[in-house]
């Protein structure tokens, strides 16, 4: 049962919208387990760690990471969780902080689903929505499919040895 209202998933708006979307050897069930309960282990693109990471996953629980560098560097992400479907759909967005607080530094909103495949494998699509061209221009110039392909890599690395 769904932890929120559940809108269709319009078409794509390139303009607007990164996709990144693959089929993946892990059942649907141990992907979304593993997505939630080990996210520190695969969120950020080696050789970049995740040093801090709050997951609350449901829908208005919090999600915060912080993403360190080798030289130190840190990338802070966070928001809200608006949507969690378990072992099927997760949407999250940065335009939302704790307390439903509005972000002033709203930047997108992801989509990602877990549609089971033949075989026992997922169908992983992972949908970055920007408010402005420029924002989506932006996250697509920062290394959007080469970092999140990456990080789904590493997902699937954990998920697969987290039996």
């Amino acid at each position: 049962m769904p932890t929120s209202i559940s809108p269709a998933v319009p078409a794509t708006d390139p303009d607007l919208e990164l996709v990144l979307t693959r089929d993946v050897p892990v059942p649907p069930a141990r992907l979304f387990h593993t997505w939630g309960s080990r996210l520190a282990d695969w969120w950020a693109p080696r050789p970049l760690t995740t040093p801090v990471c709050e997951v609350d996953l449901r829908a208005g629980g919090v999600l915060r990471t912080v993403m360190r560098a080798p030289d130190g560097t840190e990338f802070a992400c966070g928001g809200l969780f608006l949507e969690v479907v378990t072992n099927e759909r997760i949407v999250f967005s940065d335009a939302f902080v704790g307390g439903w607080r509005p972000n002033p530094g709203i930047f997108f909103t992801a989509i990602i689903t877990f549609d089971p495949l033949p075989g026992g494998g997922t169908r992983y699509t992972a949908r970055a929505r920007h408010w402005t061209p420029e924002a989506c221009r932006r996250h697509e110039a920062m290394g959007f499919h080469q970092g999140w392909g990456q990080c789904l890599d590493q997902l699937v690395a954990v998920a697969s040895d987290d039996v």
